[in-house]
C-alpha cells in the first residue's frame, strides 16, 4: 500500500522531461516522466530504496534522504514543504495532524475585531478545510447569488466540487478546485480532514480525487469571479495565518482598476473608505 509521501515522489518523477534536467533520452518507454534510476542517482540513493518509497515500504526516510530528493526533483520551495510535511505525518511524527478532534469553529473576538476594521474591504477566516467562518459584509456582497453562503456551515471546498454554480462564479474553476484540494492535507487534524475527505468522494467523484492525490502545489494566483451583477473581478489575496487557531484570514484587494470599478456597481458593497487596486 502507498503512502502520501512516494505517491508525492512518484507524481513529481513522472512529470519531469529528462531533457529538463540535462539528463538524456532514452526514448520511448511505457511510463512517463523520469526514470526511477536517473532520480535515485541524482539524489544519491539507490534504486532500491527509491522503489521502497515510492511504494510506501519505506517510512521514516532522514531529513537528509528528503533534502536530497527534494534537490534531485528541483522542487520549488512550496513543494519542498510539502515534500518534508508529507515526510512526518507518513513516519507519524507529525502528532498535531493526528489528533482527532474537530477543527475550532469559533472565531476570537480580537480576529473578529479586525475584521470590523477592515470593513468595507472584502475579507473572511476560514481553515484548511474550506469551512467560512466569518467575513466581512462586503465579502457577502462578493459572493451574493452565487450560493457559497447559503448554508448555515458555508464551506468553500464543498460548494467548488458539489454545486454547479461554482463552475460558473470561478472563472478559473480548475485552478480553484486544485487549491481546495491540496489544502486538505493541511488540515487541523487528520481526522476532520477525512471526515470531510469522505463526504465529498462518492459524489465529486473523480475531479475531487484526482486532485487529492496529485499533490499539485497551486500557484494560488489572481482569483478570477463571474459575479451575476458585477462581471469579472480579478482580485488578489494576501493570507494572515493565525496558527494558534488553526484558521486564515484571507484580504482580497482588486487586481486592477476595472475590478474596482466593478465593485463600485455592486449594489449591496459598502462605498466608504473602499480599498482600490494596488498597482
Amino acid at each position: 500500500m502507498g503512502t502520501p509521501l512516494g505517491d508525492f515522489i512518484r507524481a513529481r518523477r513522472d512529470s519531469i522531461q529528462p531533457q529538463s534536467l540535462g539528463l538524456p533520452d532514452h526514448g520511448r518507454r511505457r511510463a512517463p516522466g523520469l526514470r526511477r534510476s536517473d532520480l535515485a542517482g541524482r539524489a544519491g540513493i539507490s534504486v532500491e530504496y527509491l522503489t521502497r518509497l515510492e511504494q510506501g515500504r519505506d517510512r521514516n526516510p532522514s531529513v537528509a534522504v528528503v533534502n536530497a530528493v527534494a534537490d534531485a526533483l528541483s522542487l520549488s520551495a512550496s513543494e519542498r514543504e510539502h515534500l518534508r510535511f508529507l515526510s512526518k505525518i507518513t513516519g507519524g511524527e507529525c502528532t498535531a495532524h493526528a489528533r482527532p478532534a474537530p477543527p475550532l469553529r469559533e472565531v476570537r473576538p480580537q480576529v473578529l475585531e479586525t475584521l470590523r476594521l477592515l470593513e468595507p474591504g472584502i475579507a473572511m477566516v476560514t481553515n484548511r478545510l474550506g469551512d467560512v467562518l466569518a467575513r466581512t459584509s462586503a465579502y457577502e456582497s462578493v459572493t451574493g447569488g452565487t450560493g457559497l453562503l447559503d448554508s448555515d456551515a458555508p464551506n468553500l471546498t464543498r460548494y467548488v466540487f458539489t454545486d454547479p454554480r461554482a463552475r460558473t462564479f470561478f472563472a478559473d474553476w480548475d485552478a480553484v478546485a486544485d487549491e481546495q484540494a491540496f489544502d486538505l492535507w493541511l488540515a487541523p487534524s487528520i481526522g476532520s480532514s477525512e471526515r470531510l475527505t469522505a463526504e465529498l468522494a462518492p459524489v465529486a467523484g473523480p475531479d475531487f480525487t484526482r486532485r487529492l492525490n496529485s499533490h499539485e502545489v497551486p500557484r494560488r494566483g489572481a482569483l478570477r469571479l463571474k459575479h451575476p451583477a458585477g462581471g469579472e473581478l480579478r482580485l488578489l489575496r494576501e493570507t494572515l495565518d493565525l496558527a494558534s487557531d488553526a484558521q486564515q484570514l484571507v484580504v482580497f484587494l482588486p487586481a486592477d482598476e476595472e475590478t474596482s470599478q466593478a465593485l463600485a456597481r455592486l449594489p449591496d458593497l459598502p462605498t466608504h473608505g473602499r480599498l482600490r487596486a494596488i498597482s
